[in-house]
């Protein structure tokens, strides 16, 4: 485990080290190499807080009460991580009252209304750089956590654990490493994550899906393997996947989402056909697919999309007809297919009935439309179909790694 974060923590100078080469600025090179080894100097054992970790931070202060003392000892902790604060938000995290530090916040505790806490903190657009020390895990009374586009650099730690009251956690636009950040499965009522713009990797846990969670952002990462197939017990209304490396089907089990309201699966590595369940999601207002590999023909009940605004499958390899239901959905705005190798559209596709719908056709394979495929790049696709009702995607068991989950579901009738 400890040569793991030293490996996933390293990573971070790896990135810090790139960007030197692209700007050219021998200092920052210096100061990359120097977060990263602070970071693993500052991790215990597997992460975690030790009980009465603290050493790194003695108090002659006197505070309110035990929390704030240990709200302070987090936060002089966390500045001492950051190497770089040009717009000097933290100028003023001295002293005890924590309560006054710029973007943190005070409430009463929940368990205690006498005593005053720190429960959130929020660093937006901070553009600040360093690392999440381990003495975070002592503010255990935060309920949200907002890094949106700052530096932050390394891993995140385990001793975050020690969050339970975590609401909202927002780390989205920073550089972090490592595998998903399994700490946020520990949180028992968390309903927004938002990993986006990061370099976290590797597959994505089954149980993410099981949280009780209300909007999930895992865009512009490094995930790969297939979409767990737990997706369908998910509560969420909003989930993105785009701009990953996440391969295989979308899972069928997906018609089971009745509170997704948008989900975004594009550019990816997804493949083969569509399944069927999509047709359920009846309350999905943005639904996009476009970059992946799809092939086939569009399910038939596509159609139920019935309070879709905007749908998007370009990019892909389809093939058939475009049907007159889809075009016709009564909430559509926005429907892209181009870039397919679709040979008919209705009518209602390339003359919609209503003037405020976009409809983009172009790069596909149908006689006397226009800025289509060559013939030889249609036939290479049209003269091949693929056969959906004998596809992996919508028959069978799920892939061999989600069959136990999959099983697992159905005898708990999920």
């Amino acid at each position: 485990m400890a040569s793991r974060q030293s490996f996933q923590a390293f990573g971070c100078f790896h990135l810090f080290f790139w960007i030197f080469f692209r700007s050219f600025t021998p200092t920052f090179t210096a100061e990359a190499s120097s977060i990263a080894d602070r970071q693993l100097l500052s991790l215990p054992k597997n992460g975690k807080l030790p009980k009465g970790y603290e050493y790194t931070v003695k108090t002659k202060e006197t505070f309110e009460n035990e929390r704030l003392r240990g709200a302070f000892i987090a936060l002089q902790a966390w500045k001492k991580a950051m190497y770089s604060d040009p717009m000097n938000i933290t100028s003023n995290w001295f002293g005890p009252n924590v309560c006054g530090y710029k973007g943190v916040y005070c409430a009463q505790a929940i368990d205690d209304p006498k005593l005053k806490v720190v429960a959130g903190v929020d660093l937006n657009h901070a553009d600040i750089a360093g690392y999440l020390p381990v003495e975070l895990g002592l503010m255990t009374d935060v309920a949200l956590i907002h890094l949106n586009s700052n530096r932050f650099c390394g891993i995140v730690p385990e001793s975050l654990s020690e969050l339970t009251l975590m609401y909202e956690f927002d780390v989205s636009n920073n550089w972090f490493v490592g595998d998903f950040p399994k700490v946020v499965l520990s949180w028992p009522s968390v309903k927004y994550i938002d990993l986006r713009f990061n370099n976290f990797e590797g597959c994505l846990p089954p149980e993410l899906f099981e949280k009780d969670l209300d909007a999930l952002f895992l865009n512009d990462n490094r995930f790969t393997c297939n979409i767990p197939e737990t997706i369908g017990k998910s509560t969420v209304s909003v989930v993105t996947f785009a701009n990953n490396k996440f391969k295989g089907c979308i899972p069928r089990s997906i018609g089971k989402m009745s509170n997704l309201d948008e989900i975004i699966f594009s550019n990816n590595n997804l493949n083969g056909c569509f399944p069927q369940e999509i047709g359920l999601l009846r309350n999905v207002t943005i639904f996009d697919a476009s970059k992946n590999s799809f092939v086939g023909s569009l399910p038939a009940n596509f159609s139920g999309f019935e309070k879709v605004d905007i749908l998007d499958i370009s990019g892909n390899k389809l093939t058939g007809c475009v049907p007159e239901d889809i075009c016709k959905l009564p909430s559509l705005s926005s429907f892209k297919f181009s870039y397919n190798y679709f040979t008919e559209e209705h009518m209602a596709c390339t003359k919609p009935e209503r003037k405020n719908i976009m409809v983009d056709d172009t790069g596909n394979c149908v006689a006397g439309r226009m800025k289509q495929k060559t013939d030889k790049e249609c036939k290479q696709v049209v003269s091949n179909p693929v056969d959906c009702s004998k596809d992996k995607c919508t028959r069978g068991f799920p892939p061999k790694q989600y069959t136990h989950t999959f099983l697992f579901a159905h005898q708990n009738h999920l």
